[in-house]
Order: C-alpha cells, then structure tokens, then sequence
C-alpha cells in the first residue's frame, strides 16, 4: 500500500508543482494517473520512488507489514525501500549493450554484494526466476539477445520484467506506452494489469492515453495544476470529469 498526504513539490521556491496531493493506493488493482501535460504525473511517481526529493509532505510505503515513510528516508535504508518498488520507464532505460537476461538480473542488483554483481554473478533462485519471467512477458526465446537489437514493444516487456526482478510491493509505470503503436499499447497495458493481479500489488501508471486508462484501470485519478480534481472508478469517467482535468471542451469527440 501507498499512502501520500500533504504532498508538495517545489522546483522553484513558491512555484509548487504538486500541492498538498493525498492519495491512498493500495489492493492489487490498476491506478491510472491522467492529466495535461505539465500536471505533475511524472512528478509524483518519481516521488513516490524519490527519484525526486518531496518538498513537503508524506510517503507512506507499507510492504511485508513494515511502514516506512520514504519522504523521510536517505542513505542505505532509502535504497533499501527502494529495492521494493519496481519502476517501469517511458523510454525503456535498458543497458542497450547487455543481453536480455542480463538485464533482467539488473533488478536483483539490490540485493547481491558488489563484486559478485561486477562478475555478474547471481543465485541460481535468481536466474530461474528470470527465466520465469521471460515464459511471462513473452520473451523466452530473446534470452541471449542484445537489447539494442529488440523493438520497442520488446524493450518495454524487458522493462517489466527486471521490475518484476525486484519483487516490489508496488509497481510504477511512467508514460509505458507512449513511444508504442496502438496494439502494442493494448498488449502492454493488459500485461501490467495482469501481473499486478498475479503477483498481488497495486500498480500505478501515469499515462496520457484516456482510452486505455478507462479501458484498463479500475481506478482513475486526475490532477490538473499539481492537484487532484478527479478520484473514481474508471467506468464513472465521465465528459464532465474530462472537462475539470484538462478544461475546455471542444477536444471531446
């Protein structure tokens, strides 16, 4: 479970990106984040997983039966939350030179000592898993392939499944499907929904794409200039609630 009160973002001093966000996730659903560009949607995932410092506010990160703050954490026992949020990136950020596999086992970096990451060495537990993983996502007979040499589509699987790596209690996706032709869209997002329901953890996703948000989660929330102005069940996003979250009407088909 995640749960954000009072959450700020500043940039630039008195200019807040994010203001006074509070938001409580949690379950094995989907959670689309939507909103114009420029919003704040990128922002707070990448508060969530403090790619970015929190201005103000909470974090709250429930995983295992332990509650952590993550605003409030640094050092070693911030990477160590860390290790139990997967992130899926818009532009995929695979290392291009390094196999499939390989990258994969970039999600249990957490978790092995330096030297034998360096040798890339890993449990043999880990391995199989990986290989799980690859059955998963559709990618067992890409094992040995560079990344560089895999579509975008192919990539963004890879990218799934070294989250998946870590064993998150929350998996995060950030404009997943942006850079990806409309079927291949479908296919992500049906693969994200799915494995938060196998693996039993919320999955949130900030996407700009309203068609498949309603189409795949179960959950809808809206922010429109760093606030959240919409919070509902996908199926009750109406024009109206449209309307309050990217003004204007004349967009609506």
């Amino acid at each position: 479970m995640i749960e954000i009160e009072g959450l700020v973002k500043e940039y630039s001093p008195g200019q807040p990106l994010l203001e006074g966000i509070d938001l409580k996730i949690g379950g094995a659903g989907l959670t689309a984040i939507i909103g114009p560009s420029g919003a704040g949607k990128s922002t707070l995932l990448r508060c969530i997983n403090r790619l970015v410092d929190p201005t103000a506010g909470r974090i709250w990160f429930e995983c295992e039966g332990r509650r952590t703050d993550l605003a409030r954490l640094s050092g070693r026992k911030l990477r160590q939350a860390r290790r139990r949020i997967g992130m899926v990136f818009q532009e995929f950020n695979l290392v291009e030179r390094l196999t499939v596999m390989e990258n994969l086992l970039t999600g249990r970096l957490g978790y092995v000592a330096a030297w034998s990451a360096w040798r890339r060495r890993f449990p043999p537990a880990d391995v199989d898993y990986a290989f799980d993983l690859l059955d998963t996502v559709g990618l067992a007979q890409f094992v040995n392939q560079r990344a560089d040499a895999l579509s975008g589509g192919q990539r963004q699987r890879v990218g799934i499944a070294r989250a998946l790596m870590q064993r998150p209690g929350l998996l995060l996706a950030d404009e997943p499907t942006s850079s990806l032709d409309p079927k291949t869209s479908v296919e992500i997002m049906s693969l994200l929904k799915e494995q938060g329901r196998a693996h039993g953890i919320p999955v949130i996703v900030n996407i700009h794409d309203v068609g498949l948000a309603k189409r795949f989660a179960d959950r809808v929330v809206g922010i429109a200039e760093g606030q959240i102005v919409y919070d509902d069940d996908a199926e009750e996003l109406s024009d109206d609630a449209l309307k309050r979250i990217y003004g204007g009407e004349g967009w609506l088909s």
